[in-house]
């Protein structure tokens, strides 16, 4: 045994008892009871301090008619412990169920999602050997808003939703993970070429708190070409900060890759909350035969440890983890002859880690969490109202009339205090005036009404537009008023204008 190994090992025994701490469980369906009594067997085993209190969830709650998945009490006991292991759940489809993941996540503010995406070659079958990327994602904003309307006979809308005080968390968050992890650089994936309001105040954001942190190396890719490079060349990565959408498509896509999407655990963090979790679903199909892998919910485990502090039983139960591996221990979804040794099941491969515990890998980077993590110093700024100043409106019609000029010669004598017709889109393309006649048009428009002049308009004055082109008895669907603030113009033109 090294000095270095003797120290550690001395300093942990006399190290005083962890007092418990209160946690949240929650057994899931599908597979989640199998594995996440493997994990708590664990946890047990090597001496973590907690004080359980368990909740039922998912699938025979939606049942019970809770369109959320969740009961009063259970969020009693959530708002009580602030830590929630979760196994996964089943969500029942259509009937208007709504993600339980989600709701979560926003209820209790868990804006920062964490997902290590590691290679674990060559014991877990990977074309990527060197692969150690931890995707930060946005967890509350974007399209996950959930803000959606059918709003003609052939157009659906989606909202997609990016403010500036979250952006600036999640950021912040990014470049504090890599400094108290010791990683060298963070990577900003937006489509701000497209996206150039939502996605570009992410990527503007990025810019400015990046600057802060000299000691990191940082870039910004479009997430067509980010998204390209890693999945072709993933050591090239660190950390990646992104939007919501992008974030949890692209984390399970690292997952995959590293060997098993079934391997990647998940922390949800907020200012005040925090749940843990494996990234892959319920897994109905495999549940109750004995066979599914616990890993993914364990490594969640070990990262809800180290967020309560209990560093030490998150090194032991993850260096045990990983000498199971090494020894070729590998439940059904990971085995391949040649390189496993044993074909293991749930109880099995949970029996391998506990006779584990305590040794150290051989082959792999033991793992080390005696860092001080401490409290992350995220920043807000204030944000200054602006000056704003209404200069015109979109007003959004259903026009079955698939013919632009026709719509234009219906509303455009309808001046109304200067607001004057200057351009109609469909889908966001420019179709009058000086449209293309190949371009193909939907029953969807956006009539942008302007003044041009140099004082804005008044409110009233949009009223007024909205009961003229009433009376004209075209179907309004909604307006978005368009603003200067503090003189800037706040909205985009149309694709072709």
């Amino acid at each position: 045994m090294t000095t270095e190994v003797l120290e550690k090992t001395v300093a942990t025994m006399n190290k005083p008892e962890a007092k418990s701490v209160p946690i949240t469980v929650a057994y899931g369906d599908g597979i989640g009871p199998e594995i996440m009594k493997a994990t708590l067997s664990v946890l047990k085993k090597a001496g973590a301090s907690l004080e359980i209190e368990e909740i039922e969830i998912g699938e025979k709650v939606y049942q019970k008619g809770h369109l959320s998945g969740i009961e009063t009490y259970a969020w009693d006991s959530l708002r009580k412990t602030r830590v929630f292991l979760k196994a996964p759940i089943t969500t029942p489809q259509g009937g208007g169920f709504k993600s339980l993941n989600v709701t979560i996540r926003k209820m209790l503010g868990l804006y920062a999602n964490v997902r290590p995406c590691i290679s674990y070659h060559p014991f877990v079958s990977t074309k990527h050997p060197k692969m150690d990327v931890t995707i930060i994602r946005e967890n509350e904003e974007d399209l996950y808003a959930g803000i959606e309307h059918q709003q003609t006979d052939e157009v659906f809308q989606c909202l997609k939703l990016i403010s500036k005080p979250g952006t600036e968390k999640i950021v912040w968050y990014a470049f504090e993970y890599a400094k108290a992890y010791n990683r060298k650089k963070v990577t900003c994936f937006t489509k701000d070429n497209i996206m150039k309001m939502t996605d570009g105040i992410f990527h503007k954001i990025f810019d400015e708190v990046g600057a802060e942190y000299p000691e990191i190396a940082k870039e910004h890719m479009i997430v067509d070409i980010g998204a390209a490079r890693l999945a072709d060349t993933p050591e090239i990565f660190d950390v990646i900060v992104m939007p919501n959408l992008y974030g949890d498509i692209l984390s399970d896509v690292a997952a995959q890759i590293t060997g098993s999407v079934g391997l990647a655990g998940s922390a949800n963090i907020g200012d005040s909350f925090a749940m843990f979790e494996a990234i892959h679903g319920s897994a109905p199909l495999i549940a109750g035969k004995g066979i599914a892998n616990p890993s993914g919910l364990l490594l969640g485990a070990v990262q809800m440890l180290v967020h309560i502090g209990q560093n030490d039983i998150a090194e032991k139960i993850q260096n045990a983890w990983l000498k199971t591996l090494e020894d070729g221990i590998h439940t059904e979804d990971i085995f391949k002859e040649g390189i496993s040794k044993s074909k293991v099941g749930t109880n099995e491969f949970t029996d391998a880690v506990i006779e584990r515990l305590g040794q150290m890998p051989r082959m792999f980077r033991p793992a080390d969490y005696s860092m001080s993590v401490g409290d992350f110093n995220i920043k807000v700024t204030p944000t200054k109202p602006a000056i704003k100043e209404l200069i015109g409106v979109d007003v959004f019609l259903h026009h079955t009339d698939r013919n632009p000029e026709s719509l234009a010669q219906l509303i455009k004598d309808l001046d109304v205090s200067g607001l004057t017709l200057t351009m109609i889109t469909n889908r966001g393309t420019k179709v009058w005036p000086d449209g293309f006649p190949e371009t193909f048009c939907t029953d969807h428009w956006r009539c942008r009404f302007k003044n041009d002049m140099k004082n804005g308009v008044s409110y009233q004055a949009v009223i007024d537009l909205l009961q003229r082109i009433q009376h004209r008895k075209l179907n309004v669907i909604k307006t978005e008023n368009l603003y200067l603030m503090d003189g800037q113009q706040v909205f985009t033109a149309g694709q072709g204008q």
